[in-house]
């Protein structure tokens, strides 16, 4: 069993700069940028607010923007801290791989790859529906009249376009990470003239009368909640941001970009930070707008847009909206699966998946075998599922990559040596004083490293309970039930004294491109914001997500962790060394 934990946990050295890498070294700053702007600002422009507004915040969907903002930020800052340490392809699961160990990363790569096909998949059957709707459904009428499923979790007819759709964008990131980024970058360059001309137009429509509606102001009959700013109360804008938090997941395809981006340990950090910007900036000032020119319960939850244009009389500005919204899609579905094969050849390299895919193209300096698999079982998700089903499973992997990487943050942050590899032992006093630094150590120990990881655990077990709590328990807290009540206090305090005891140990001052600030307090609330997100997740959701996580065990401890490449230098493991799960993998052969 030793051997065995030693093998999960064995981690990735941080000694090699990137400069060894096959893959072309040729994005600059504003293709980063453009990246992660193009792989977020899609629909979430177009639906979201208008989505938002009418089922859960009303005029509040702006505040709801703001806090799912700020909660971004908070998982951006930590993604552009790592960016600056590990100029590697392959996000998060690099960085698990380097802090935490390598059964942390191989789930974490298999998270990723999980959000990156369902949303290729998703993003090109918008598209196909998108265009469908602006041709009164004839292409999918006519495909429903040539074959249609009756089964419950598929599509009602294979949406051959969606499939095409993939194909062709597997084909445009094969031909060349450059080619394929300029084409991003008039896109999405396109979707923020479009987004300005949609704030500029309807701007001048701007009623703010429109934010403090009365319910003796509409007809009878007409539910809006309260009336006012917040119809729906602080319960509502906090829905909302839950749901608004999901517009912005996608800036982390930035980070896949390590070996690929012209000193990344720099511009990938302003790029994460830039394009958050420019997204937040998009999505309030749409909300805004789009809210002050036409009362929220008169909002389209599928097509604001649309319905706002038919209601001010502007068929013009409605059809160049939809031209955007077109754009707006294509450059999400080249964003979205741009990543996956990057991870995939990230994980490859390092023996976790097949080896055959970490092949590079000597002509196209793409991962083109990788990128190929990506693509077509992308395009075939797209074309036989429905989809809806599996967006939760999307937001799931991804707060889940993104705790992982404040955790890991915390924990470089406060390890006793930066090669991140071991840890030198040094005498210290007993762990109470140590609790809180009683003793005034300046640098970090071995007992305080081990002491931060360990509150770090018991940390994020408390934010499970109180989380589950929050989103779960609020008829008992509702109605004062002493033992949740009782529960709920005792996790907060617990919380807070673990933040305390964290904040109390030393931490490692290495000079950095960029460090994220207030540290250990802005790890500590992501973790906690990206738990307190996935409870508000359905139990089908979580049965999913387990069955694909059960599919990528199998896979690493029967393939992975024989031929990891961490491993095959320093041990390997017979078939006597796999206990027990494990050994029913132990057939195959290294």
């Amino acid at each position: 069993m030793e051997c065995f934990w030693k093998a999960v946990s064995r981690k990735k050295p941080n000694n090699d700069d990137g400069s060894h890498s096959k893959l072309a070294r040729v994005l600059t700053l504003l293709d980063l940028t453009g990246l992660g702007v193009g792989s977020t600002l899609g629909l979430g422009a177009y639906v979201l607010a208008g989505s938002v507004a009418y089922e859960q915040a009303g005029p509040g969907v702006v505040i709801s923007f703001v806090i799912a903002a700020l909660a971004a930020a908070i998982a951006g800052l930590c993604y552009a801290e790592f960016a600056s340490r590990v100029p590697k392809a392959g996000s998060a699961y690099i960085y698990t791989y380097i802090t935490i160990g390598e059964f942390a990363a191989f789930t974490i790569g298999w998270n990723l790859m999980l959000e990156y096909i369902i949303g290729t998949a998703s993003v090109a059957r918008g598209l196909s529906g998108y265009i469908d709707a602006l041709i009164d459904h004839r292409m999918g009428n006519a495909l429903k009249d040539i074959i249609q499923m009756r089964i419950s979790f598929l599509a009602e007819y294979p949406d051959i376009f969606s499939f095409l759709v993939v194909l062709i964008i597997t084909a445009l990131l094969a031909y060349g990470v450059k080619e394929s980024t300029l084409l991003n970058n008039l896109f999405t360059g396109v979707n923020l003239i479009v987004i300005v001309v949609v704030l500029v137009s309807v701007g001048i429509k701007a009623n703010p009368a429109n934010w403090s509606i009365q319910p003796t102001s509409v007809p009878e009959g007409v539910n809006i909640g309260a009336g006012g700013f917040l119809p729906y109360g602080v319960a509502g804008v906090m829905a909302g941001a839950a749901k608004c938090f999901y517009g912005y997941v996608g800036f982390d395809c930035i980070a896949t970009t390590g070996e690929e981006a012209q000193n990344p340990s720099r511009n990938i950090p302003l790029a994460i930070i830039s394009s958050l910007v420019i997204i937040f900036l998009s999505y309030f000032g749409v909300a805004t707008v789009l809210t002050m020119a036409l009362p929220y319960y008169l909002q389209d939850p599928v097509a604001p847009f649309p319905r706002l244009f038919d209601y001010l009389g502007w068929q013009e500005i409605k059809w160049i909206v939809s031209i955007g919204a077109i754009f707006s899609l294509c450059t999400n579905s080249l964003g979205a699966m741009f990543p996956l094969p990057r991870v995939l050849y990230a994980m490859s390299s390092d023996g976790l998946i097949f080896k055959q895919l970490r092949a590079v193209h000597p002509k196209t300096k793409t991962p083109l075998l990788a990128t190929i698999l990506s693509g077509v079982f992308s395009g075939t998700m797209a074309m036989l599922f429905d989809l809806h089903q599996l967006i939760d499973m999307m937001s799931i992997g991804t707060l889940l990559a993104y705790t992982i990487v404040a955790v890991s943050v915390l924990v470089l942050r406060y390890e006793q040596s930066t090669n991140f590899i071991v840890s030198t032992q040094t005498k210290s006093s007993t762990v109470m004083k140590q609790l809180f630094n009683l003793t005034c150590l300046t640098t970090p120990s071995s007992l305080s490293s081990n002491i931060v990881k360990v509150s770090v655990l018991i940390y994020a077990i408390v934010v499970s309970v109180i989380s589950s709590i929050l989103a779960h328990g609020q008829e008992y807290l509702n109605g004062y039930h002493p033992f949740v009540c009782t529960l709920l206090a005792a996790s907060a305090i617990v919380a807070a004294l673990l933040t305390l005891i964290v904040s109390c140990q030393p931490a490692e001052e290495r000079q950095l491109t960029f460090r994220v600030p207030c540290v250990p307090f802005v790890p500590l609330i992501s973790i906690f914001v990206n738990v307190y997100l996935m409870f508000q997740l359905d139990a089908a959701t979580w049965i999913r997500f387990l069955v694909w996580l059960l599919v990528g065990f199998i896979i690493y401890f029967s393939y992975g962790i024989r031929h990891s490449v961490q491993g095959s230098g320093s041990q390997t493991l017979s078939e006597s060394q796999l206990d027990v799960p494990f050994a029913v993998f132990a057939s195959v052969k290294h």
